[in-house]
Order: structure tokens, then C-alpha cells, then sequence
């Protein structure tokens, strides 16, 4: 199977290998600066960075056994984005003095749940974790004074923001598949779940995003209305291919920043 538009999937496997180059162009950050943060804000990230580690085993297979070589090489590369995102959160917990944790209950439930699960619904699964992370990191760029923890956030959210397209084209083309009249439906049913897990984070990270600048309210009705851009993108028919440089409410990722560009985690492989 492959993507909607006659390049499938191709033109994200190079969205992926250019940013890649971009990295390994730009280089890390300067960890010698240090980092000073409150420590609900400390805990906050520790979890996440859970949420990000993991060999993406799992998804790739699932993507292989889809019989698009471009989708597959996709996966491989978001994947290792995923890999370079707990690396930067672990780098940046040691500039704090601060360790990584083994484990959380949370990761452990998404992990168990989606490895039970085929890649349309896995990816349904994904997907919650990565509306989730969109405004944990924007709320980490911007809620702190602290100029590393600032950059590092900048840098995973500027993934973030290209990694929900992505995922909303391979949805879209699943969705496809299944009975026009059982569509909207599916996609309401994975709002709700959405907004079950944006009040278990909430709850969970509470302090921290208060550190932040956002009340629990606040962070799930943001998450809430985010949401309804992502399920427009699933369900909109696509006379085109997707633009890679394209969030679902179709601003352009091209130009910007990327020390600006744009759960728990959760995105264990």
C-alpha cells in the first residue's frame, strides 16, 4: 500500500534525510552551559524522556509488513528522530544533575497497548502521544528562563510538528479503507481517548506545567482543540500529496526557526 498522491510516500523519506543532515549539520547544544529548573519541572521531563526512549522495533516491523519501501524507510528515520529526542532529554537531565528514570506506569501501558495492536490502530494510539507532546514541549520552550532547556525543547517540538502530518497521511490513506459511515465515528472515539489521556497528564504533571506557565485547564482544552485540526487532516480528501513542510492546520514548517518551530511522552517503540 501506499500513500495518497502519486509520490506516496517518497517526498517525507526525504523531508526525514534532509533533516537529518540539518542535525548533524547543526550540532548540539551547548551542554556545558548547565540547566536550572524547578523540580516538578525536573520530574516532568524525566517522564517524558521515558516516553521517547525505546528501538522502534516494533513499528518498523509493522511499517515493513505495509509493502511500501518508502513508507518503511519513513518509519526508520521518524523513528530515530524519537531515539535523538530521549538522547537530548537524557543530556539535558545530566546538565541538570539530574538522572534518568528506568521506567513509568504510563509508558508502560502505551507500550503494551499498542504492541497488542496493528499498525492502523497502533498509529491511532501514536498519534495521542504526539498531540500530547506538541504543547508539553511548546509549554517547555516557552515557560522557562533557562536558555538550554529552551533550545533542547525548540529542537524536539520542531520534530513534533512534522512527525503529526505524517502520521495524519498514512491515517488518512487507512481511513480510507474502511466504509465511508464508519470514519467519523472511529476518529471521535480516538478524540475521546485523546482527551482522556490530556486529563491523566494533566493531573500527573500538573506542578510542572503550572512551572510553565499553563494551568491543567488550560493544557487540555488546548490539546482538545489541537485535535480537531488532526482530524480534519485524517479525514479531508487529498487531491495532492501532503506537504511535508506542513502542520495539519496547513502553516508552513519551511522557513521557520528551528529553535522556534514546532505524551507524557509516550512514544516508546
Amino acid at each position: 500500500m501506499t500513500g495518497p498522491g502519486r509520490d506516496g510516500f517518497a517526498p517525507w523519506t526525504r523531508r526525514f534525510e534532509d533533516e537529518q543532515e540539518r542535525r548533524n549539520a547543526q550540532g548540539d547544544p551547548d551542554w556545558e552551559r548547565g540547566a536550572t529548573l524547578h523540580p516538578a519541572v525536573w520530574s516532568g521531563i524525566q517522564r517524558f524522556q521515558v516516553g521517547e526512549d525505546g528501538d522502534g522495533a516494533n513499528l518498523v516491523a509493522k511499517a515493513e509488513r505495509a509493502a511500501d519501501p518508502d513508507y518503511a524507510r519513513a518509519v526508520r528515520l521518524f523513528v530515530a528522530e524519537e531515539q535523538n529526542h530521549a538522547r537530548l532529554l537524557a543530556l539535558l537531565l545530566a546538565a541538570g544533575g539530574r538522572p534518568t528514570l528506568s521506567g513509568h506506569w504510563s509508558d508502560t501501558v502505551f507500550v503494551r497497548l499498542r504492541r497488542l495492536m496493528g499498525l492502523r490502530l497502533e498509529l491511532l494510539v501514536l498519534m495521542i502521544a504526539e498531540v500530547v507532546a506538541l504543547r508539553y514541549y511548546r509549554a517547555l520552550r516557552d515557560g522557562t528562563d533557562d536558555a538550554l532547556t529552551s533550545d533542547v525543547a525548540g529542537r524536539i517540538l520542531a520534530d513534533e510538528q512534522r512527525h503529526v502530518p505524517f502520521h495524519c497521511e498514512r491515517l488518512h490513506a487507512f481511513l480510507a479503507e474502511l466504509p465511508r459511515p464508519a470514519r467519523r465515528p472511529v476518529m471521535a472515539s480516538w478524540r475521546l481517548l485523546l482527551l482522556a489521556v490530556s486529563l491523566v497528564v494533566a493531573a500527573d504533571h500538573g506542578p510542572g506545567l503550572r512551572r510553565l506557565g499553563l494551568g491543567r485547564r488550560r493544557f487540555v482544552a488546548d490539546v482538545t482543540a489541537s485535535s480537531g485540526e488532526v482530524v480534519s487532516a485524517v479525514l479531508a480528501p487529498l487531491s495532492r500529496n501532503a506537504d511535508p513542510n506542513q502542520t495539519p492546520n496547513g502553516h508552513s514548517n519551511r522557513k521557520a526557526d528551528p529553535a522556534r518551530r514546532s505524551p507524557h511522552g509516550g512514544t516508546r517503540r
